[in-house]
C-alpha cells in the first residue's frame, strides 16, 4: 500500500474510533454501562457489532476509551490549575450535561465489585486529590484560611464538585451549580467572584 493510502486510512480509522467512542458516550448515558450493548453503539455508528469489534475488540475497551477521551477534554497541566480556575471548571460542565450524565453513571456503578471502570475511578481519585491539594497548597501554604491542611481539603473538594454534579444533574432547575460551587469558594477562603 502506498504511504499516502496508508496515512489516509490510518486517519479514517481514528475518525472512525472517535465516532464510535461519541456514539458508546451518549449509549452509556442512555442506558448506563450495564445496559449498554456493543450492538447499541455499533447501530447508532452504522456498522455490525462484528465492524465495531474491529476498533475495539471488547466492551471493556471500548468504556476505557470513553473515560480517556472525557479526560482529556478537561485536561489541563496540573501546574496551570489555581483554586479560582475550579470555578470555571464547574461553569463548562454545566454546559455539557450528556457528559456529566455519563460520568456520574460510569462513577456510580463503578462502586460495585468487578466493574471494569473501578480501578481507573480509584486511581483517578488518587490523582485528583493528590492534584487539587497541590493546588490548594500553592494558593495557601500549608494551611487554608479555615485551619485545615490542603490534604485534608482535598477530599472535600473533590466531594463538592461531584455531589453537586448529582444534585444538579437531577434538578437542574433548583440547583446552580456554579453558584454552589463558588459558595463553598468561600467557605474556604476563596473570593470567587
Amino acid at each position: 500500500m502506498p504511504y499516502g493510502d496508508a496515512m489516509n486510512a490510518r486517519v479514517r480509522g481514528e475518525e472512525r474510533r472517535a465516532e464510535i467512542v461519541r456514539a458508546a458516550l451518549e449509549v452509556i448515558a442512555e442506558r448506563g454501562y450495564r445496559g449498554a450493548s456493543l450492538a447499541a453503539v455499533a447501530e447508532r455508528v452504522g456498522l455490525t457489532q462484528q465492524g465495531l469489534l474491529h476498533y475495539f475488540p471488547t466492551k471493556d475497551a471500548l468504556l476505557v476509551a470513553v473515560l480517556q477521551e472525557r479526560d482529556q477534554w478537561d485536561a489541563v497541566p496540573d501546574t496551570r490549575w489555581r483554586v479560582d480556575l475550579l470555578a470555571s471548571l464547574v461553569e463548562y460542565n454545566a454546559m455539557r450535561p450528556g457528559i456529566i450524565q455519563t460520568f456520574s453513571a460510569l462513577l456510580g456503578e463503578s462502586v460495585t465489585e468487578g466493574h471494569p471502570a473501578r480501578e481507573y475511578f480509584t486511581e483517578r481519585y488518587t490523582r485528583v486529590r493528590a492534584s487539587m491539594a497541590e493546588v490548594l497548597r500553592v494558593e495557601y501554604g500549608d494551611r487554608l484560611p479555615n485551619g485545615l491542611t490542603p490534604e485534608r481539603t482535598a477530599p472535600l473538594l473533590v466531594a463538592v464538585m461531584d455531589g453537586l454534579q448529582y444534585q444538579w444533574l437531577l434538578d437542574p432547575e433548583s440547583v446552580d451549580m456554579p453558584g454552589a460551587f463558588r459558595d463553598f469558594l468561600r467557605l474556604l477562603g476563596e473570593d470567587a467572584d
